[in-house]
């Protein structure tokens, strides 16, 4: 994985299944590959760009072309509104254009500026720039502040 590390509480249920805590849902979940990229992903928001934990919605339901669907995780600014929107897929599924197209056909109902596709090892950050009708790639993440204030790194 080319994110940092981060302490997961993990435990087993029956003879092999392992679950993972997932601390924002605050219960065990199935230790899947995506949600191992999941939750790495969670604590680096938390840990190292300082997004409070009240703010983070992992695998939100949502209506998009009247299909119901799930968000991996989802960062609001105090208001309640969606500022930062993360699709996760799992290590070995390269990232390709149709999973940008995943997360920004989910960005039609959320109407975010950040977005960001990781398969823990590659990550593809993109900034929305709905004024001038333009997206750009990120080199690295901005901060909880920074992303408020719409900085880009």
């Amino acid at each position: 994985m080319n994110l940092p590390d981060c302490e997961l509480r993990i435990r087993q249920q029956g003879d092999e299944r392992l679950e993972v805590l997932d601390i924002i849902r605050r219960k065990y979940v199935t230790l899947s590959p995506e949600e191992w990229v999941r939750q790495h992903v969670v604590h680096y928001f938390l840990n190292h760009l300082e997004v409070p934990e009240t703010l983070v919605v992992v695998e939100q339901s949502m209506r998009v072309e009247r299909m119901e669907k799930r968000v991996d995780i989802a960062v609001y600014d105090r208001q309640g509104n969606p500022v930062f929107l993360t699709e996760c897929k799992a290590p070995s599924v390269k990232l390709s254009q149709a999973a940008i197209d995943q997360a920004l056909r989910y960005n039609m109902a959320l109407h975010v500026n950040y977005l960001l596709v990781t398969n823990g090892i590659q990550h593809m950050g993109f900034f929305i720039d709905y004024e001038n009708n333009k997206s750009r790639a990120l080199k690295g993440l901005p901060r909880y502040e920074e992303m408020l204030r719409g900085e880009t790194v």
